[in-house]
This record gives C-alpha cells, structure tokens and sequence, in this order.
C-alpha cells in the first residue's frame, strides 16, 4: 500500500510537471495563435534568473516564485512590442521570428555562462515520509503549485475585466477595437503573461532539472506536444492533455523505464492527433475555458 502511494505520487508529480511547462504555451499559442518556438528559452530564462538572484543572496522563494515571472514577463513584454506585434496572422513567418530568438537567447546565455556546465540548486522542503518509502517534499509542493496557478489563470481569464477584454479580443479583434478596446495593448499583456508563467514555470523547476542554456529543447517539444492534443480550450485542454499524457508517460515508466515512457507519450499523442485531430476539447469540453 505504501509503494502504490509512492508510486502514485510520482504520477501525479509528472503530469503537473507537464501542466506547468505547458500553461504558458497554452495561453500564448491557445488564445493568440503565435507559435512560440522560443517557449522552452522562455522556461530556461526563468531557471536562471533563479540561479544568479540566490548566487547573489536572494532567498529561493523570492527568487522563484517573484523574480523569475517578473523578469520573464518583462522579456516577454519587450519581445511582443519589438516583434511579435508586426507578424500577427502570419504563422510562417512568426514561428520562423520566434525561432531566431531562441537560438539569439541560447547564444546570449552561452556567452554569459558558459555551454556544457549544468547549474544545480538544491530543492528545498526535503523529503517526505510514506510508510517505508521517501519521496520529495518540493515535488509535493509543486503538484500543489499547478493546481494552484491552473485556478489562478482561470479566475483572470474568467472572472476579471482583463480576462473578458483578453477573450473578446483574441476571438474578435476587429470587434473589440471598435468597441474601444486597445486590442495592441491587450495583445501584449496577455503575451507578457503566458511569458510569466513560462517564467514562473521555469524557476520552479530549476532546482528539480538543473539549467543548461539549452534545456529549452527538453521543454518545448513536450509543451508543443500536450498543447496541440489538448486543443483550443485553453485550460480545459492543457489539464486533459496533460492528465492522459502525463498518466500513461509515469505508469509505463515505472513498468519499463523513462525511455520508453517517452515513447508512450509521443505514441499516445500521434494517436490522439489521429483520432481528434482538433485536439481533446474539440470533441469534449468544447465551451470550457
């Protein structure tokens, strides 16, 4: 009963670690149609922000949880008024722009820090106790981070003035503009959040996966991956998506071993993408948010 527990945790622990590094695709790719290939550059940002504020003696939580958002979200705030507001509409020529920038952020970081030095920090919390198994506290804190960033994006995106002016503008822009809506100003708001979150997720996860100027890569193609099967509904199917994806990854990689889960997953996605081709909400969930 104990390692069923343990076990289970572990699951559960992956498929929030999928929900976290997929949020903020979900709210730039989701609502505003950008293919953000420099996503994962996004999260490695985050984790360094972590390790230079603690190098320099910042508390880790501040580092984390405030630092790592805020300087994220600034980046991508600038990113969206030098760049992404001129390609709006032209997807080609935006995945080519925001791929440019990634390889731009690896070569700034490489320069700053070097290119093959993995820099560790510590998670925190410790380790937990279930029966005669252990596991890891900051784990168990970070399943409890994306439930709660996951209600937290909802109630601004729902509940908010903001979130109403963001979601009447992405579905209709011409309308909310002649509304009086400043649909640009919208549109880099909503930018500079999902790059936040990616932030906000790339800090959190530092001190779990170490940071490398080029982890982005581990990043993006799982985020691309649970996006694209969740579909259209922005958290209704990142939840979905990383709930299935996550689920089957962590039971075959407790049966077999972490290469194959990956294959479960990627095998899991190319099935859904076939039999859904507009992702999880397209067939259910389809007035979620």
């Amino acid at each position: 009963m104990d390692q069923i527990a343990s076990d289970a945790l572990t699951i559960v622990y992956g498929i929030a670690n999928l929900a976290l590094i997929s949020l903020g695709l979900a709210i730039i790719f989701g609502m505003m149609r950008v293919i953000n290939l420099a996503h994962g550059e996004f999260l490695m940002l985050g984790g360094y922000t972590v390790v230079v504020a603690t190098n320099n003696g910042v508390n880790l939580w501040i580092a984390m949880l405030i630092l790592a958002p805020l300087v994220v979200g600034v980046i991508g705030v600038v990113v969206e008024r030098l760049l992404i507001r001129w390609l709006y509409g032209r997807m080609i020529d935006t995945l080519l722009a925001t791929w440019g920038l990634s390889l731009l952020f690896i070569g700034i970081v490489t320069s700053i820090f070097g290119a093959s030095t993995t820099t560790t920090i510590s998670p925190p919390l410790g380790v937990i106790t279930i029966g005669a198994y252990t596991s890891s506290g900051y784990e168990l804190f970070l399943i409890g981070v994306a439930i709660a960033l996951m209600a937290g994006v909802y109630a601004v995106l729902k509940l908010t003035t903001l979130g109403l002016l963001a979601r009447g503008t992405m579905q209709n822009a011409e309308m909310a503009a002649a509304l009086g809506v400043s649909t640009s100003r919208i549109y880099m708001i909503t930018f500079g959040l999902g790059a936040a979150v990616s932030g906000l997720a790339g800090g959190l996860l530092a001190p779990i996966t170490g940071v490398l100027p080029t982890i982005g890569v581990v990043y993006i193609a799982k985020a691309f991956i649970t996006v694209i099967s969740g579909g259209q509904a922005i958290l209704a199917g990142t939840a979905s998506a990383s709930v299935l994806l996550g689920g089957v990854n962590g039971i075959v990689a407790f049966i077999t071993g972490p290469t194959i889960g990956e294959v479960a997953l990627l095998l899991l996605a190319i099935v859904l993408l076939r039999l859904m081709p507009t992702g999880i909400t397209g067939r259910f969930f389809r007035k979620s948010l």
